[in-house]
């Protein structure tokens, strides 16, 4: 698979239907709305201790996944299926929550630190720190305090901010088929302008 598209999507967050609406399940609610914009059905795969499912975007096959070995192991997921399909990080993409930018507004970006993100963390554990994957960041705004950050998202987002949320997963599914292929400068003018106000 050439490197300038992206084969495998991942979301991070958390199993179980205790974090199902949790700030730090960003991830996941992004596979689940590009899981049912392209008619994927997710489903539990031993092999890969995760819920995937394959779609096809723009003519191109790409493989969900969503790690069910909880955050701070999501790398054992991921590698798992890289190695089968033999994938390379760098046509990885994965979305998170991120507490640097503002609940509603999202970002793209390629490689960098985990800041603090355990499920990043164990990602570049297993790939190494110059694991150059693609992101995308899903605003969930700060605390205010590093004590107050595992509270944070590990709580469920207010009605208000999933509706930033929400709005902002749907302009990323809209704008999917040029992330994928790395056509990013247009996709970035729309994206990096949320939340609308």
């Amino acid at each position: 698979m050439a490197n300038d598209t992206i084969g495998l999507i991942v979301g991070l967050g958390n199993p179980g239907d205790q974090y199902a609406k949790t700030r730090h399940n960003a991830g996941f609610w992004f596979i689940d709305a590009l899981a049912k914009h392209y008619g994927g059905q997710l489903s539990f795969q031993s092999k890969y201790k995760a819920e995937t499912a394959q779609i096809q975007i723009g003519g191109q096959t790409v493989h969900l996944l969503k790690p069910q070995t909880f955050m701070n192991k999501s790398g054992e997921s991921v590698q798992a299926l890289t190695q089968f399909y033999k994938i390379p990080i760098e046509s990885v993409l994965v979305a998170h929550d991120e507490l640097d930018i503002p609940t509603g507004a999202i970002r793209l970006k390629r490689g960098g630190g985990h800041g603090g993100h355990n499920g990043l963390r164990d990602l570049i554990a297993k790939y190494g720190n110059n694991a150059n994957f693609a992101r995308l960041r899903i605003g969930i705004d700060h605390p205010g305090h590093k004590s107050m950050v595992t509270s944070h998202v590990l709580n469920k987002a207010s009605m208000d901010e999933m509706i930033l949320i929400e709005r902002a997963i749907d302009e990323a599914v809209v704008s999917i088929e040029k992330i994928i292929h790395n056509q990013w400068s247009d996709v970035q003018q729309t994206l990096h302008r949320l939340p609308n106000t």
